[in-house]
């Protein structure tokens, strides 16, 4: 009955189990079919034990010698243990056994994968092609290599003929926004997506990746509507809700992206990007308190989240208290040393504290950072003209005009520096540039200096150009 029992048919996989180890503590050898030793092995590598499989893998090598599925097992297996010669190794003796096994060339390209030997991976891949019934996960493979080779059209080549394959693949789907994202091309990742939801209306990965692509097309209410389907067919899907508060608050929407921030602690565990996006709406709303309790709770969670931080220092100077907001900027800052924002902040603080120098040295900083904020170069240079240093002034500004061709208020400020300085024919010559560019902002001169209101040839000038 036993011997009947044992070639018959396959037992139980935890019977199975159990013999083994029986087997293992008795120091016997007993013996089982093929299929109840691959049972034994998927059992411990269900159970992450991958010494445990390697050893019944080597039994059952011993038993079944001419089997190559036990070379195969053994070669994944020594993959996860690093093992890359002695993988290598048990696929060429699988491959004298049993050549036409897809699975051999499968290991061995994400070997040489994981070699960045990408040819050689490419080359096995391909041969697994021809021989695999199911080929999603192999395409899947190819793009990845031809994305660390940098040929991301050919990746998307290949990801779209995953999907031909396999409709449900959701990685495919998230690498091919991946890939358009990386070439910046929303509108066809948009129509790929739109297209993919036409015979897939139920996928919320679809819906979920059209709204990131909506989103970076600055299109948020159709993004909002995408991440609306993906919540409709997902409920619990936390990354739907999240991007669609993003989408909310670049419309302004800051309390309606409140209430969709805090569905997602119903699905996942509150984060500190969460309460950080909500603290930032409450800010916008203005109710500081509230704000600065949720950017609390962020830099709680991640004392590394260096825009919660900085966000503190922001409800503190809504609250005129800058000293202490000072300190706050300063912490996000030593996170973030090259965030032009941030510096920004420090100068206007410092400024308002009434230290010159520190606030000088920030605004340097900030236009060193980023030459193309406007507002920073006219702040910059109106603490010069306040301590009546005109020459720097001037310097400042014609720094900024030759960063900003286009920006007119910076030629009106110009204007005004030149006639406080005395240089009347630059100030004139100057005046035209800013007329030219922009005649309704021509109030900014006079804001800054309204003595010139009274000055004909002035005054003449933007006539000309405002009537």
């Amino acid at each position: 009955m036993e011997e009947e029992f044992e070639f018959g048919f396959t037992e139980d996989p935890k019977f199975s189990v159990e013999r083994y180890e029986e087997m293992i503590r008795n120091h016997d050898q007993y013996f089982f079919d093929a299929q109840a030793f691959e049972n034994i092995i998927d059992y411990y590598i269900e159970k992450n034990d991958p010494a445990k499989a390697l050893q019944v893998s080597e039994y059952a090598r011993n038993q079944h010698p001419f089997a190559a599925v036990f070379l195969i097992k053994q070669a994944q297996l020594l993959v996860v243990t690093n093992r890359a010669a002695e993988a290598f190794a048990a696929l060429d003796k699988a491959a004298m056994l049993e050549a036409s096994d897809a699975d051999i060339y499968i290991i061995r390209g994400n070997l040489y994968e994981s070699m960045e030997r990408y040819d050689e991976a490419l080359e096995n891949y391909e041969k697994a092609l021809g021989l695999a019934e199911e080929t999603d996960e192999i395409l899947l493979h190819i793009a990845y290599v031809h994305q660390n080779m940098g040929d991301y059209n050919t990746a998307i080549d290949y990801l779209k003929l995953c999907l031909k394959q396999n409709m449900e693949n959701q990685d495919a789907l998230y690498e091919l926004a991946f890939c358009y994202d990386v070439m910046d091309n929303q509108q066809e990742s948009v129509q790929f997506y739109q297209q993919y939801i036409d015979n897939e209306p139920y996928s919320y990965a679809a819906w979920y990746n059209l709204g990131n692509a909506y989103t970076k097309l600055s299109l948020f209410e159709k993004a909002i509507d995408a991440y609306d389907y993906a919540i409709l067919i997902k409920d619990n899907f936390a990354s739907a809700y999240f991007n669609k508060g993003n989408a909310l608050v670049n419309l302004e929407k800051y309390a309606e992206a409140i209430e969709v921030y805090r569905h997602t602690f119903e699905y996942e565990q509150p984060n500190a990007d969460t309460y950080c996006a909500i603290g930032e709406c409450y800010e916008k709303l203005e109710q500081m308190d509230d704000a600065r309790a949720f950017y609390k709770k962020s830099v709680k969670m991640d004392s590394k989240l260096a825009d919660a931080w900085f966000g503190i220092g922001v409800t503190l100077d809504f609250e005129e208290r800058y000293f202490e907001a000072l300190h706050f900027y300063k912490k996000a800052l030593d996170l973030d040393i090259a965030n032009a924002d941030y510096w920004f902040a420090i100068a206007d603080a410092e400024y308002k504290l009434g230290h010159i120098t520190e606030a000088e040295q920030a605004y340097e900083k900030v236009v060193e950072l980023n030459p193309i904020d406007v507002d920073a170069w006219l702040d910059y240079s109106s603490i010069l003209y306040e301590q009546t240093r005109l020459v720097d002034a001037i310097e400042v500004m014609s720094q900024a005009i030759k960063n900003n061709p286009e920006a007119a208020e910076l030629y009106y400020r110009m204007v005004a520096y030149l006639f406080a300085k005395g240089d009347y024919n630059e100030a004139l010559n100057n005046l035209e540039l800013a007329l030219s560019s922009d005649p309704d902002k021509h109030y900014i001169l006079f804001d800054y200096l309204p003595q010139l209101q009274k000055n004909k040839v002035i005054v003449d000038i933007i006539n000309r150009y405002t009537k």
